[in-house]
This record gives C-alpha cells, sequence and structure tokens, in this order.
C-alpha cells in the first residue's frame, strides 16, 4: 500500500502486485488522472528507479470517460526490491479528506499478517485485539482468510478490479460447518465478502480455493454464504454499495446509510463502520 512521488507531472499509486515482475499503478497528478500514457514510456521515480509502462489495465479505455487510462501494469526498472523501495520512499494512500499524514501501522488491522493490499480494509480497523478476545469467549468463532485489496477506485461507476484472495481449507470447513449448524457467516468488510463468495460452490459450500478473483458480487447475483456484513459507508455510485445492497437488502441499505447521514458518521477509511444483519 503506497503513495510515492514520480518525476514530472504525476504522482504513482502501487495499486497492487498482478503477477511476479508486474505491478499496477495509478497514474494521476495531485487533483486528477493522467489518461494520455502511452506503453513503453519511462516515468522517473526517487532514488534513480523508474517505472516502464507495460500495457492498461484492465484492458485499454477503461478509465470512466473510455478515454485513456489511469490504471496501467507496470515494471520497476533500477530497484532491487519494490518492498525496500516502498519501504524507503513510499507512504500510505491518502485521501483529500484527512487533514494529517499517518504512519503506516495505523492503517493496518488487527488481522493483518501478509503484505500485499493496495488500501487499507477498513471494516477491520475498529477490531482490537481486546476485542476479538471478548467475542471469542462469548462463543464468536473468527476465521481467517486473505484478501488484497485493491484501490479504492471504483466511486465512478467502476466494476471492481481483479484482487488475490486466499480462503483456506480450515475456513472453508469452519464456514460449511457452521452453516449446516444453523449458524451465520458474519463478512468483516466487502472485501471478505468477495473472497469468500469467490470460494462458494453454487449449493453454499465453502471451498478452500485461492487466485484472483473477477467476481462482481451485487443484487441480480445475490450471496451464497455470507448472512451479514460488518462495513464501513460508500459512495452512492460505488460498486461496493452493490455488494453491500446483495448482502443487506435495498431496503435495509437505504435506512442504515439515512442513520448514518443523520448521525453524521465518518465515511471512508478511517470512518465509521455498522453490522447490517438481515432478517
Amino acid at each position: 500500500m503506497a503513495e510515492f512521488p514520480g518525476g514530472g507531472r504525476a504522482f504513482r499509486h502501487r495499486s497492487g502486485q498482478r503477477h511476479v515482475g508486474r505491478r499496477i499503478a495509478h497514474r494521476a497528478t495531485a487533483d486528477a488522472p493522467v489518461l494520455d500514457a502511452e506503453a513503453g514510456e519511462l516515468v522517473d521515480l526517487p532514488g534513480s528507479a523508474r517505472l516502464r509502462l507495460h500495457s492498461p489495465h484492465p484492458r485499454p479505455g477503461s478509465s470512466p470517460t473510455g478515454q485513456g487510462n489511469r490504471l496501467w501494469r507496470v515494471q520497476m526498472v533500477g530497484a532491487d526490491s519494490v518492498v525496500a523501495f516502498l519501504e524507503r520512499w513510499g507512504r500510505p494512500i491518502a485521501y483529500g479528506y484527512l487533514a494529517a499524514r499517518f504512519p503506516l501501522s495505523d492503517y493496518q488491522t488487527v488481522f493483518a499478517s501478509t503484505p500485499g493490499s493496495a488500501e487499507m480494509p477498513s471494516a477491520g480497523r475498529g477490531f482490537t485485539a481486546e476485542l476479538v478476545t471478548r467475542l471469542i469467549c462469548k462463543g464468536v468463532s473468527i476465521a481467517p482468510i486473505l484478501l488484497h485489496t485493491g484501490v479504492s477506485s471504483q466511486d465512478a461507476g467502476e466494476a471492481p478490479q481483479p484482487e488475490w484472495f486466499a480462503v483456506p481449507a480450515s475456513t472453508a470447513s469452519q464456514v460449511t460447518a457452521a452453516r449446516r449448524a444453523g449458524g451465520r457467516v458474519i463478512a468483516v468488510g466487502t472485501t471478505v465478502t468477495r473472497a469468500l463468495e469467490s470460494a462458494a460452490a453454487p449449493d453454499g459450500t465453502m471451498l478452500a480455493q485461492s487466485g484472483w478473483t473477477n467476481l462482481v458480487v451485487e443484487p441480480g447475483r445475490g450471496v451464497r454464504v455470507v448472512d451479514g456484513l460488518i462495513t464501513g459507508w460508500h459512495n452512492p455510485d460505488a460498486s461496493h454499495l452493490l455488494l453491500v445492497e446483495s448482502v443487506a437488502g435495498a431496503e435495509l441499505t437505504q435506512r442504515a446509510y439515512d442513520a448514518a447521514v443523520a448521525g453524521a458518521y465518518r465515511w471512508h477509511e478511517f470512518g465509521d463502520a455498522g453490522l447490517l444483519l438481515p432478517t
């Protein structure tokens, strides 16, 4: 998860690892995307490193306007290690509503263990070690999954970007057993929902699975294993909101958002979260 200044007119956002040797980068100025980049272009970075633009992601003309691309598959040149480069020069992606910069540790949830996300899965930020312990003592089981979140760039009606996920066999068995026993499966965040649904068979049985998911969870598709959702608050035209409606239903989602607006809840990664349990 990083944002770092590039040479000339643009900032570069490291948005995720597509496969070995290639990353996804967001080409933008401080105010708007830069859409006229070309394949093969070299972008100067600090420390004598460079980015070589390889190809548009996920395809040419995929910006909201249909003209140009803000996301590119890139290769870093002149740096021994991408991780070391980001540790030296990078900083967490920050949005304009934040009045200050915060260290990377403030973006990591209590569940974080494997680096790879481009942004914080913010629904889990409210959990602490103490809260997790209290939940377990009350009989709530917590099962781990891995999903490397991409950039939250879907506020303009874009479909979610492909993301890497892994559902281990132990979690698949735990979720399946809970459902068979009449329990509820509560996903902590839209990213967790996407990962679980990507590993779900049509009959709701969970499978141990990992890889890149292109799944779009929306009301027409619905959900197979998730019964409830802990989530932050998303903009009205964000694809995340369609996922929330898939779990909670349009009516409950609208009521929750009306209450959030009336209560002046905070949006985005350092914002508030709610538990949605459809009846």
